[in-house]
């Protein structure tokens, strides 16, 4: 039985986790680090801590979620209702970067969770709108290790209304029992800039600051009925994160 905080779980593999392996975003220096696998602990071993100001390198670990038919064909059946009816693909041009919390305290239990490829029942609303389960591309951990967990142009169930061109970041935690911490401020800075100088990202935001997007020309949801009131990441961790990426010039609402 699930821990009861996965039902909280504001985001969106097998039992034999993949090992995961530290690598450089595309072009640039690799960041030394450890190979681990998420199996092995909550916390995975830490990587080296990247300067804010480090030029544009960031310490990446994969650790791919579960990936099946199964999934694609949900994933696809969830783009086609909810933004675009002809998708024949889930790939997806970044525009947007989207910030979240988990809720809990455990990387590891984060990514199980995501590996479950149906949404469970007792998500009502969630399941309303399709069976595929919610997922992020990437997961922030509390000592600010960043876990890929797929690719940042494959569309992921995260939030509603912008997946079809928005990156998820979820950051393990909450703003009461597991309060996000300063580590994951600079690892979720220093990601959104890495990613912001290989995509063409325009806009930066918390989630619960999507439904206030609606008016947006990126926001796209075929399903007017299908909205949420999600409190994550918080103000202050928003602000805390765009204060570090001023200089980008990136959009929020």
């Amino acid at each position: 039985m699930r821990s009861a905080w996965l039902v909280g779980v504001v985001a969106a593999c097998s039992s034999a986790q993949p090992p995961v392996e530290v690598r450089p975003a595309p072009g640039r220096a690799a960041v030394a680090a450890d190979a681990a696998t998420v199996a092995s602990a909550d916390a995975v071993a830490p990587v080296a801590a990247v300067p804010i100001d480090a030029g544009r390198t960031v310490a990446i670990v994969d650790a791919p979620m579960a990936w099946s038919d199964e999934r694609a064909r949900l994933t696809l059946d969830y783009r086609r209702a909810h933004s675009d009816p002809a998708a024949t693909d889930l790939t997806i041009a970044p525009r947007v970067i989207v910030l979240h919390y988990t809720a809990g305290g455990s990387a590891k239990g984060t990514r199980a969770y995501f590996d479950n490829v149906r949404v469970e029942a007792e998500r009502k609303e969630i399941a309303r709108a399709g069976a595929v389960n919610v997922s992020s591309h990437f997961v922030v951990d509390r000592d600010g290790t960043i876990y890929q967990l797929q690719p940042e142009t494959r569309f992921a169930r995260h939030c509603i209304g912008l997946n079809h061109i928005a990156i998820g970041i979820e950051n393990v935690g909450d703003e009461d029992r597991y309060p996000l911490t300063d580590a994951q401020v600079a690892a979720d800075a220093a990601l959104v800039r890495d990613l912001a100088t290989r995509f063409p990202i325009t806009h930066l935001l918390g989630h619960y600051e999507v439904m206030s997007f609606r008016a947006d020309p990126y926001y796209r949801e075929r399903d007017p009925a299908y909205q949420n009131d999600k409190p994550d990441p918080g103000k202050r961790f928003m602000a805390r994160v765009r204060e570090r990426v001023a200089d980008l010039h990136l959009a929020g609402l």
